[in-house]
């Protein structure tokens, strides 16, 4: 969907969506293997951080890029302070450049005392865990402990704290801005009424809410139970008491590959459409005009033009099955360019069956899953264009969700 030319516009950056610790297995690398860090652009400009984990180093990469010599001012939220959320502080440059500012919000720790967040952030420079100490941070910093129902604003834009059902405490947050409405809510484990009443109430009515769902149901009732995290299915039934208009899967395990993801995405979907898997890279927009989604550009890899038939299975945008006959544009290894008449969702998987060139007699196709990253509706004359990437898979079945 493109969205009309409008100021009123809030745009969320995936850039770290891992639970626990990082992962670059190479079953995982098409979500992503850095942990919790989102970007939040309000309308006006305001800058929000949600969570500093390892995906924090690249956000603060792009930011150097992009806004070479310039002042860089954000608040940063952390739900709490265990090494997955806070892991990255030492390797976010914007921190080591005197003319930026940086406002810390999170809870007071009954382990750290008062100053708990600027306890927390020197820690992960102290020696001997780190060569050099915080006092070569040289950009601004101010610290604010806030705790659950606590609501403040900012240029604007509304925050409410909730606490969270984890050890050793946890936030989530509703950021509401004249754009719309996004809740924060991950590490937790429902089973305690008041956390789970809590949490139903401040995320009501919201545009995205960003939800834990690093195990299975059946691992959370055997093994994982009071581990403080949660799953798909809890994340579908807050979203569908809160009456949640989309529900982003996050916090992804490091030991589930992203066919795991795959499956959770597929399984929620069948409950609640409007659901997504947390992508690094992904950007959600809000605007007056609705949410939309896009994940980061996939077109990596060498890749080698040429136009030849397949054929292409999936589900569209409505809902509805569809196969056709399509276009190849462009292929590589990693995935393809396709030219359909159909629109799938994002997200969805795909069959391409690629008819080989070759003697007729020993004809042979080339039958490849894939997971649609890209969409872009009429790209040419009446067909869109639609990147996807291969899945590897050992054995051959029906597309799903």
């Amino acid at each position: 969907m493109r969205l009309a030319m409008t100021h009123n516009i809030a745009k969320l950056t995936f850039w770290g969506v891992r639970g626990s610790t990082p992962t670059l297995d190479r079953d995982t690398w098409r979500y992503g293997g850095n942990t919790p860090c989102l970007e939040l652009a309000a309308p006006g400009g305001t800058k929000f951080i949600l969570d500093c984990g390892t995906g924090l180093r690249m956000l603060g990469n792009h930011w150097m890029q992009a806004h070479p010599g310039h002042q860089i001012e954000a608040h940063i939220l952390v739900t709490h302070y265990h090494w997955d959320h806070i892991q990255g502080i030492p390797f976010f440059h914007p921190f080591f450049e005197a003319q930026n500012k940086f406002h810390f919000y999170s809870f007071q720790s009954e382990f750290l005392g008062q100053n708990s967040l600027r306890k927390v952030l020197e820690a992960q420079l102290a020696s001997p865990y780190f060569p050099v100490d915080a006092s070569i941070m040289s950009a601004a910093r101010t610290f604010r402990e806030v705790t659950g129902g606590e609501q403040w604003e900012i240029h604007g834009t509304r925050i409410s704290a909730c606490w969270l059902h984890h050890p050793q405490g946890c936030l989530s947050y509703r950021v509401d801005t004249t754009a719309g409405s996004i809740v924060y809510a991950t590490d937790n484990e429902s089973g305690v009424a008041e956390f789970d009443a809590n949490l139903r109430k401040v995320a009501h009515g919201a545009d995205v809410l960003i939800y834990d769902a690093q195990y299975s149901p059946e691992q959370l009732a055997s093994t994982r139970k009071g581990w403080g995290h949660s799953s798909w299915l809890e994340g579908v039934k807050i979203a569908r008491d809160a009456k949640i208009r989309n529900l982003v899967l996050f916090h992804h395990d490091p030991d589930s590959k992203d066919k795991t993801v795959d499956g959770f995405l597929s399984a929620a979907r069948q409950e609640f459409p409007a659901t997504w898997a947390a992508t690094e890279g992904m950007n959600i927009t809000l605007s007056d005009r609705g949410v939309a989604v896009e994940m980061r550009e996939a077109r990596a890899g060498q890749r080698r033009r040429l136009r030849f038939g397949a054929t292409v299975s999936g589900q569209a945008v409505d809902g509805k099955s569809f196969e056709e006959k399509a276009t190849v544009r462009d292929i590589s290894l990693q995935g393809a360019y396709l030219a359909l008449s159909h629109l799938p969702r994002l997200q969805s998987e795909l069959r391409v069956v690629i008819e080989a060139a070759g003697d007729p007699a020993h004809s042979s196709s080339l039958n490849l899953r894939a997971t649609v990253v890209h969409c872009d509706p009429g790209r040419e004359k009446h067909l869109n264009g639609v990147g996807v990437v291969f899945i590897e898979e050992t054995e051959l079945g029906t597309p799903r969700d």
